[in-house]
């Protein structure tokens, strides 16, 4: 069992994210502050909502700064993942910075798109054993688009093309819901803790 915390930021999804955890084995602890991370071997930052707010509530706990700091594996959802970006969009406001690129509207004339969608992965460890094209459940009216192409892990399509996953070393996000996406999801979940071992071999 790995040590992996879930960050507070007001999120929605907050106790759906820890139950699925706790159905592939873990025993996820929530932190609202920077000192509750402790020995944490992974951080999970989910969100459901605006960027806004919650950049407010990591700023204010000073969480922002222990993020940008965070050296040890890194999990974005939804929110999560467009909070890793340099800034949002949808209010302007500037974002935690750890992935460049902009979080733009998707350009669909239904929004938000919501529901089951196919998704295109490339190799990534945290696509690991999932066929392309296997779907997975989204909530959202926004998306990351990185300046590196080489950032973009999985793709995604409504009304156009759009990323639903990104990486930049040990911090990766996906914007679609994992803990809502059925065995797929679960099997996300468990290919993010699963590279801990390695993590941890080479520390």
């Amino acid at each position: 069992m790995s040590e992996i915390v879930i960050v507070d930021h007001g999120a929605g999804n907050l106790v759906s994210v820890a139950n699925a955890l706790r159905a592939i084995g873990e025993d996820p602890r929530i932190v609202t502050e920077p000192g509750q991370l402790g020995s944490a071997e992974a951080i999970v930052l989910p969100g459901v909502g605006a960027t806004s707010p919650a950049m407010a509530r990591l700023r204010a706990t000073g969480m922002d700064d222990a993020l940008t700091a965070w050296e040890k594996p890194l999990l974005g959802i939804c929110v999560g993942l467009q909070l890793l970006f340099d800034r949002s969009d949808e209010d302007g406001q500037p974002c935690l910075g750890l992935i460049p690129g902009t979080v733009h509207e998707l350009g669909a004339s239904l929004l938000p798109h919501m529901g089951w969608n196919d998704v295109a992965h490339t190799d990534d460890p945290l696509f690991a054993g999932i066929p392309q094209g296997e779907p997975f459940y989204f909530v959202h009216s926004y998306a990351p688009v990185p300046r590196e192409d080489d950032h973009v892990i999985a793709t995604s399509h409504h009304g156009m093309p759009f990323v639903a996953a990104a990486r930049s070393d040990n911090r990766v996000g996906v914007q679609f819901h994992p803990e809502r996406s059925g065995a797929a999801g679960m099997h996300v979940l468990a290919n993010f803790v699963s590279a801990l071992s390695s993590v941890r071999r080479v520390a």
